[in-house]
């Protein structure tokens, strides 16, 4: 039985690709790949989770699955290596040095990074990786563990758009809409302002629900029917229900939350942005995890208003 959830595969030429980090996000991203007939061979820093995932994965994939124990070793005469790792440390960390994926990867190929970082580490290593004749695309992704595992994320590319044609379709096995946004580091600008709005919806949904349940009013009855106009969004739809419940193990945690929203107000130095919002709900999520809530999901917001 597959972790994933079902998907038709768009057929397009199998393609020897590796993975790089098999967390939350990149577990489910590889196992696509390999079902949609690519040959992949996955690293992962825990050796023991990389198993785990051949030993799911090699009897319902097309083509060959392996792991590496080394990010050098995983990217050896790929194609295309794909990455998603914690942060830009370790980022640089599989990326770089002798038994990193570049020192493996041919002259040609293409480094795909899922990571979200910073735009300064994306510039960095599209210029490392020019220099070894390779090529570099910046590509976060949006849609959390669910859309993950259902195949349909966003994916949000900064580089150079030949580069990005080669990757696009092989990148829809775990994706529903894959879109070149610029040039290096555009990618991860343009999750920075993924994050600041969802931020703003999620701290307004958690209002709402506090403000209508103070009224005595059943919130699952008024988001049903306000849901229906203006005020729908995907947050009150996906996490509406649960926040009324109190649950909050529903993928995306407070402590990932504020690692974006730090990338966000550092670049927010740099530029000049205003982001008065964005630096308020960063400094509620730190009181979540002030409470606890380091691994709460992001709609945990509305704990501090009960």
């Amino acid at each position: 039985m597959s972790s994933l959830n079902p998907k038709t595969y768009d057929p397009v030429p199998s393609q020897k690709v590796a993975f790089l980090g098999l967390g939350v996000m990149g577990y489910p991203m590889a196992g696509h790949l390999a079902l949609a007939g690519h040959h992949v061979t996955v690293y992962n820093r825990s050796a023991a989770k990389a198993h785990d995932w051949e030993t799911e994965f090699a009897p319902q994939a097309p083509a060959s699955v392996s792991h590496s124990a080394t990010p050098r070793g995983a990217a050896s005469n790929a194609d295309i290596v794909f990455c998603c790792v914690g942060n830009d440390d370790d980022l640089r960390s599989v990326v770089l040095g002798e038994n990193g994926a570049f020192a493996g990867m041919a002259p040609g190929a293409v480094f795909v990074d899922h990571t979200t970082a910073s735009a300064d580490v994306a510039r960095e290593l599209s210029k490392a990786a020019l220099e070894r004749g390779l090529q570099f695309i910046d590509a976060p992704v949006s849609g959390g563990q669910a859309g993950a595992q259902n195949g349909a994320l966003t994916v949000m590319c900064g580089g150079d758009a030949a580069t990005f044609d080669k990757v696009k379709p092989v990148a829809a096995a775990f994706a529903r809409a894959v879109t070149l946004l610029g040039a290096s580091g555009a990618g991860q600008l343009a999750k920075m302002v993924n994050q600041i709005a969802i931020a703003g919806l999620v701290q307004g949904l958690s209002e709402a629900i506090a403000f209508g349940q103070r009224a005595g009013l059943d919130m699952n009855e008024v988001l049903a029917v306000i849901g229906k106009g203006a005020a729908q969004s995907w947050q009150m739809d996906n996490r509406g229900k649960t926040m009324i419940e109190g649950k909050f193990d529903y993928g995306f945690a407070v402590d990932w939350m504020r690692k974006d929203l730090g990338l966000v107000l550092d670049e927010a130095k740099r530029n000049g942005a205003r982001l008065p919002v964005t630096a308020l709900v960063d400094q509620f999520y730190a009181d979540v995890q002030q409470a606890g809530g380091n691994r709460w999901d992001t709609s945990s917001l509305i704990t501090r208003l009960k």
